[in-house]
C-alpha cells in the first residue's frame, strides 16, 4: 500500500476550485483538520501547469516574524521608502516572470499579520491568483477573512468523506475488495476524516486487525491506535486543565451523556469550555465527544483505578437521578459491571434482557452471566442459556442449564427453563426432542401467556421441519389463548410472518410485519428473536413475489440490525440471491463470503449462506469452491428442512456445472416434489425450465401459480409453457416480463431459448435477432454459465456435444468424460474433436476461454 493515498471523492470540490481560479482571484478551501484540504489544494495546483506556483505554509513559529510564511521566497531589503506590501508583491511577480502567478497558502489561519496583509494586497490588485486553506472553527487573521467576505475569492467548504467515498478510498488504497461491515466501521470511527482514516488503516495492518480474508479486507477486534495517530488526536484535543480533563473523561466513558447529569458531576464552567473547543458536542438532550477517536485517546490515558472511579461516578449519579427509562437501567448496569462495584441482581437481569432485545448478544451474555452469579435466579439462567445457544455455544448453554437444580416452582420459571432447553435442542438439530419439550411444558402450565409462548416455539419447530400446515394449526392454538401480552404479540407475529411468506401469502406476510413493527417498542426488548425473524420472512415474501427492490431494502435492514456474528441473521444470503437474479453473480459471491465470515457461530443459517456461495460459484464455473462450500453447507443446514432448501438448489446447479444435466434435472425435480415451502418449490421447478426440461413441470408450475401471490410464479408458469411448446413469441414476452422485474439472468436465458426455438423452426433471420438481444442481456451477467447460455454460445452443437463441451471446459479428461456419460473413450474423443471443429478451437483451455468470455 502506497503512503500516498488515492484522491477519492473530491472531484466535485476540485472542479469548484478550478472554476474559482478561472472566474475570480482564487479559492479558499475551509474544513476541519485532516479532512483533506491540503491534498485538494495540491491536486488543484498540480493541474495549473502554465502558472508559476509560490507555496507558503502558515505555522505558529513563522507567525512570530513579519512575512514569516514567505521568507523563503523574499530576498534583500526593501528599497528606501518602498511600500512593504509592494516590495513583497514585486518579489513574487519577478519570480513568476511572464507566467501567471499562483500563490498557495496552507493553514492560512496561522499567518502573521504581514503575510495575511500581503494576500489581501495581491488579491485586490489582481497581482496573483490565490489558493488558501483554513481550518474551520479557528480564528482567522482579518485580511484573510476579508478575502471571502469581500468576494475576492470563492470559499469552498470541504465536508468529510461519505461512507461510499470511504469505501472507494479503502478499495483503492488496499487494492482489493473491502467488506461492507469494515467500510461501515472505519467510516464511523474516522467520521470521513481522511487523515484519521489513513492512520487507522496503517495501524490496523501493522497490528493485524485489518487483514485480507476470503478475498476481502476485513477488520477484526478493537480499535488500533498507533503512536502517530494518538499524537495527532492528542494535538487536536490540546491542553486540558484538571476540570476539563474530568469533563472529557466522564463523556468518554458515558457518551451520550445527559447535559443535566454531566453538570452534577463536573464543573459547569469546564463543560462550557470543553464544548466551546468542539471537544464535546450536543447530541439531542445530551453530549458526546466531538470525534470517536477522542474517546480512544482519553480512555487510553486513564489507568485502571481512575477508569473504574469514573464509571462508578457515572453509575451512582445516574441511579441518584432516578433512572427515567430502560436505557438508563442498561447504562447503569454496564457501568456498575465495568467499574467492579456491586450491582443489584434484578438490575443486571433487566439490563441483560434489554441488551438482548437490542440485538447485542455479547453484552446480553455478559450481563446475564453477572446476573446468574449475583443470584438473579432461574430467569437469568434461562436467558443466558438462550443467548449462548444463539451465539453458537450450545455446549456452554447446556452446562449453564444443567447447573440449575430444577425447572423452577412457578409457571414463569418452568416456562423459561423449558424455552431455553428447547431452543438449545432445536439449535443442536434435535427437532423432535425440542418439539416434545415445548409441547410437554405447555400442557403442564396454567398461565395462558407462558403456554402461548411455548406453543409459538412448538410452531417454530413445525416450520423448521417443513410441517407448515401443522405450524399454522399450532399458531391458531396459540392465538386462541389470547393473553394479550406485548411479548406474545411479537412472537405470534414472527411465526405468522414466516408461515405466510413460505405459504405463498406474501401480501399477508408484509401486512403482519408492518402491523407488528408499528408497536415494536412494546415487544422488542422481551422478544429478541422476533425482529430478525420478521425481516427474514418479509425479505422472502418480497423475493418470491418478484419484488426485488423491496427484498433488497429489507435485506439491508437485516444486515445492519444484527450483531456481526449473531447466528440468526445471514441476510447476505438474500442479498446474494437478489444479485444472482439481477445477473451480478460476482457480487452475489462477495455477499456470501462476507456473511460466511460474519457468522462465526456454526449454525444452520451459516449453512444457508454457504449454500448460496456454492450456487454462485457453480454458475461462475468455480467448481472447486462450489463443492467445498456445498459439503459444509449440507453438514450445517441439513438439520432443518427450512435451511436445507438452498442447499438442494445449489446441488442441482453444481451438477449442471459439472456437465451432469440429467442429474441436475433429477435433483431439482426431487427437491420440488418434497419441498413444503412454496417459494423454494417454485425456484426448483423453474430451474428445470432453465435446464431445458420444461415439459416435465408445466402442470406443477400452473398449480403453484394459482396458490402464490405476486407476478413471479405466474411468469415462471408462462415460461414453462412457452419453452415446452417452442413458442418464440411466448418466450420473448416472458423475457420482457422477467426484465421488468429486474431478473436479468432469467430474461437472458428466456431470450436465448427464443433464439434456439427460431433456429429449430429454420427461421434464421428471426433467430439472429433474438440471439443479438440475448447477447445484450447475457453481457449483463458476466461470467455466468447456464445450459441456455451455453446453447447461445454454441448454437451448432448437439445436446450431447454441449454436455461434453461443459465437461471439457471444467477440465475433465477424455476418460473422465467417458465414465461420466457412460461412453467409450473413442466415442468421447470423437465427440470432442467434432466440438473443436465446430467451434474452431484446438484444446480444452480454448473451450474454457470461449465459454468464460462469451458473456
Amino acid at each position: 500500500m502506497s503512503n500516498r493515498w488515492p484522491f477519492i471523492g473530491r472531484q466535485g470540490p476540485l472542479a469548484a476550485v478550478h472554476r474559482a481560479l478561472r472566474s475570480c482571484t482564487g479559492a479558499m478551501i475551509a474544513g476541519e483538520a485532516g479532512v483533506g484540504k491540503s491534498r485538494l489544494a495540491a491536486e488543484a495546483a498540480a493541474g495549473l501547469t502554465e502558472h508559476c506556483v509560490v507555496r507558503a505554509l502558515g505555522t505558529e513559529t513563522a507567525a512570530m516574524i513579519p512575512f514569516g510564511a514567505f521568507a523563503h521566497v523574499l530576498g534583500g531589503p526593501p528599497d528606501g521608502g518602498e511600500n512593504l506590501l509592494g516590495w513583497a508583491a514585486r518579489h513574487l511577480r519577478t519570480r513568476a516572470g511572464q507566467a501567471p502567478l499562483l500563490v498557495t497558502v496552507d493553514d492560512a489561519h496561522r499567518l502573521d499579520a504581514a503575510s495575511a496583509a500581503l494576500l489581501h494586497y495581491l488579491a485586490t490588485r489582481g497581482e496573483a491568483a490565490l489558493l488558501v486553506t483554513v481550518r474551520t472553527g479557528e480564528p482567522v487573521p482579518e485580511p484573510v477573512a476579508a478575502l471571502w467576505k469581500e468576494e475576492l475569492v470563492t470559499r469552498i467548504e470541504l465536508a468529510p468523506l461519505t461512507r461510499d467515498e470511504v469505501g472507494r478510498a479503502l478499495t483503492a488504497a488496499l487494492r482489493g475488495d473491502v467488506a461492507a461491515e469494515t467500510v461501515r466501521h472505519l467510516a464511523r470511527v474516522s467520521e470521513g476524516n481522511m487523515l484519521y482514516l489513513r492512520e487507522l488503516v496503517h495501524a490496523g495492518r501493522d497490528i493485524g486487525c485489518l487483514a485480507e480474508q476470503g478475498g476481502q479486507w476485513r477488520w477484526r477486534g478493537g480499535l488500533s491506535m498507533t503512536t502517530r495517530l494518538r499524537e495527532l488526536v492528542s494535538e487536536r484535543i490540546g491542553h486540558l486543565d484538571p476540570d476539563e480533563r474530568e469533563v472529557l473523561e466522564l463523556v468518554a466513558f458515558g457518551e451520550p451523556l445527559g447535559t443535566d447529569l454531566l453538570v452534577t458531576m463536573a464543573s459547569a464552567g469546564a463543560v462550557e469550555r470543553v464544548e466551546d473547543r468542539g471537544l464535546i458536542v450536543a447530541d439531542g438532550p445530551g453530549m458526546r465527544l466531538g470525534h470517536p477517536l477522542y474517546g480512544e485517546v482519553v480512555r487510553g490515558r486513564c489507568r485502571t483505578l481512575r477508569a473504574r472511579r469514573r464509571l462508578r461516578t457515572l453509575a451512582e449519579s445516574l441511579e441518584a437521578s432516578g433512572m427515567r427509562g430502560r436505557d438508563d437501567m442498561l447504562r447503569a448496569a454496564v457501568w456498575r459491571l465495568d467499574s467492579g462495584s456491586p450491582a443489584d441482581p434484578r438490575m443486571l437481569l433487566v439490563a441483560a434482557h434489554l441488551a438482548w432485545g437490542r440485538q447485542d448478544p455479547h453484552l446480553a451474555a455478559r450481563l446475564g452471566r453477572a446476573a446468574v452469579e449475583a443470584g438473579a435466579g432461574i430467569e437469568a439462567v434461562a436467558l443466558l442459556g438462550q443467548v449462548l445457544t444463539i451465539l453458537g455455544d450450545t455446549g456452554g448453554a447446556q452446562e449453564v442449564l444443567r447447573r440449575q437444580d430444577g425447572p423452577g416452582a412457578t409457571d414463569a420459571e418452568r416456562a423459561q427453563h423449558a424455552l431455553a432447553l428447547g431452543v438449545n435442542m432445536l439449535w443442536s438439530g434435535d427437532t423432535h426432542e425440542a418439539g416434545r419439550v415445548f409441547e410437554g411444558a405447555a400442557d403442564t402450565l396454567a398461565d395462558p401467556a407462558w403456554r402461548q409462548e411455548l406453543l409459538v416455539y412448538r410452531g417454530v419447530v413445525d416450520f423448521f421441519t417443513g410441517r407448515l400446515d401443522a405450524a399454522g394449526r399450532t399458531l391458531t392454538r396459540a392465538r386462541d389463548l389470547a393473553p394479550d401480552t406485548a411479548r406474545g404479540s411479537g412472537h405470534l407475529a414472527a411465526l405468522e410472518s414466516w408461515v405466510s411468506a413460505h405459504s405463498g401469502r406474501s401480501a399477508r406476510c408484509v401486512s403482519v410485519v408492518e402491523r407488528a413493527m408499528a408497536g415494536a417498542d412494546a415487544w422488542r426488548d422481551r422478544a429478541p428473536h422476533a425482529l430478525p425473524v420478521m425481516l427474514d420472512a418479509r425479505c422472502a415474501a418480497h423475493l418470491f413475489a418478484g419484488e426485488l427492490a423491496d427484498a433488497a431494502r429489507i435485506a439491508v435492514q437485516g444486515t445492519e440490525l444484527a450483531a456481526p456474528d449473531l447466528s440468526v441473521c445471514g441476510f447476505g444470503a438474500y442479498r446474494a440471491r437478489i444479485c444472482r437474479l439481477r445477473g451480478d453473480v460476482a457480487a452475489a459471491l462477495r455477499w456470501c463470503r462476507e456473511d460466511v465470515v460474519r457468522l462465526r457461530a456454526r449454525s444452520p443459517y451459516l449453512g444457508r449462506c454457504l449454500a448460496e456461495l456454492a450456487h454462485s460459484a457453480a454458475l461462475l464455473g468455480d467448481l472447486e469452491t462450489a463443492r467445498k462450500a456445498l459439503t459444509e453447507a449440507e453438514e450445517l443446514a441439513g438439520c432443518w428442512n427450512y435451511t436445507l432448501q438452498p442447499v438442494l438448489l445449489a446441488k442441482a446447479w453444481l451438477a449442471a456445472a459439472d456437465g451432469d444435466l440429467d442429474g441436475a434435472v433429477r435433483t431439482a425435480l426431487s427437491m420440488a416434489a418434497d419441498c413444503p415451502y412454496l417459494g423454494y418449490r417454485m425456484l426448483a421447478l423453474h430451474d428445470v425450465v432453465r435446464m431445458g426440461a420444461a415439459d416435465l413441470v408445466t402442470g406443477s408450475l400452473d398449480e403453484l401459480a394459482g396458490g402464490m401471490e405476486g407476478p413471479f410464479a405466474q411468469i415462471c408458469a408462462r415460461h414453462a409453457h412457452a419453452a415446452a411448446r417452442n413458442d418464440p413469441p411466448g418466450l420473448r414476452a416472458v423475457a420482457a416480463e422477467f426484465e421488468s422485474l429486474g431478473m436479468v439472468l432469467y430474461a437472458a436465458e428466456a431470450t436465448a431459448q427464443e433464439a434456439a426455438a427460431y433456429r429449430r423452426m429454420g427461421r434464421g433471420s428471426a433467430a439472429k435477432g433474438a440471439q443479438t438481444r440475448a447477447w445484450a442481456l447475457a453481457r449483463r451477467c458476466p461470467g455466468v454459465t447456464t445450459p441456455a447460455l451455453v446453447e447461445l454460445a454454441t448454437p451448432d452443437l448437439t445436446p450431447r456435444q454441449r454436455e461434453i463441451v461443459q465437461l471439457a471446459a471444467a477440465g475433465l479428461t477424455n476418460r473422465q468424460i467417458a465414465d461420466r456419460l457412460t461412453l467409450s473413450m473413442r466415442t468421447a474423443a470423437n465427440h470432442l474433436q467434432a466440438v473443436y471443429d465446430k467451434l474452431g478451437v484446438n484444446d480444452r483451455a480454448e473451450v474454457a476461454r470461449l465459454l468464460g468470455t462469451s458473456f
